[in-house]
């Protein structure tokens, strides 16, 4: 489904993006100098993308329909870099002039209402892609924040270096208006819920579309490292509501409740108790 919780970042006079960890606001920040960063522009220190990277691990949408040749063209203009766990990595309204491609790790979308909440928006897998506004023509913005779930490796392209790819390989531009397109159709699945389903039918649909792309197969079932306070955002209820539910479902053994993990035993028991 959708989430996001994040970070908030900002720019500076210098030539990379800093880096925030989650939980501090954007007034703290501003008046915080020390603040760390990751210099994007700045070539890391491990062997170049295409010598990093493998098609038979990871088979992005981005990428899909390109020769082998374009494969690698497309990879050896990127720089690989790491970021740590709950570190921001683009700021909404900041310039879109980076794309990145996620290899592995966990991310995912945030947005900050004009009162200083955060909202969950969308969580990202290995192989996803985000700042694809960076292909646009017109110099633009990012729409929303993207961080870190775990620490994690990306590909990044600079705004000209990827212009460039697009115009030899067109497909690129294909794959992010489908990519695109996708997105759209999650978002209206989601308005849906949240104004014809239940809290307890929306909280049951996260949790279980979480579980097919960043689940971990255990003993027993599925793992997730999740807190109450995402799935809250996710599902758009209260953090006592999300509580309740789950020690609901954790009584009628759907699924176990630990500290920031759960294991879901049963998508079919959650869907019987929330109908």
């Amino acid at each position: 489904m959708e989430l996001v919780s994040s970070v908030l970042f900002a720019r500076q006079p210098f030539h990379g993006h800093l880096i925030l960890t989650a939980g501090t606001n954007r007034r703290t920040f501003v008046n915080n100098s020390q603040a760390n960063y990751v210099a994007i522009d700045k070539p890391p220190a491990r062997p170049p993308a295409a010598a990093v990277f493998s098609g038979k691990d990871l088979t992005p949408r981005f990428l899909d329909g390109l020769d082998p040749p374009g494969v690698r063209a497309v990879l050896s203009a990127a720089t690989q870099q790491h970021f740590p766990a709950k570190c921001a990595i683009t700021d909404q309204g900041g310039r879109a002039d980076h794309l990145f491609l996620l290899t592995r790790g966990r991310a995912r979308y945030f947005f900050v209402t004009p009162d200083g909440r955060k909202h969950i928006l969308l969580w990202l897998p290995p192989g996803e892609v985000f700042g694809t506004a960076a292909l646009l023509t017109k110099l633009s913005t990012y729409i929303v924040s993207t961080e870190t779930v775990q620490p994690s490796y990306m590909l990044v392209w600079k705004r000209a270096t990827i212009r460039n790819l697009a115009k030899r390989y067109p497909r690129l531009v294909e794959n992010a208006l489908s990519i695109a397109s996708d997105y759209l159709s999650m978002y209206v699945a989601t308005h849906i819920a949240l104004t014809s389903h239940t809290a307890r039918q929306r909280l049951a649909r996260v949790l279980v579309n979480l579980t097919s792309g960043f689940g971990r197969k255990v003993f027993g079932g599925i793992e997730l490292d999740v807190t109450n306070e995402d799935l809250a955002g996710a599902a758009n209820v209260t953090h006592f509501t999300a509580s309740r539910l789950l020690s609901e479902w954790s009584r009628t053994g759907a699924l176990v409740k630990k500290r920031g993990k759960i294991v879901l035993h049963s998508p079919e028991l959650l869907f019987r108790d929330s109908a």
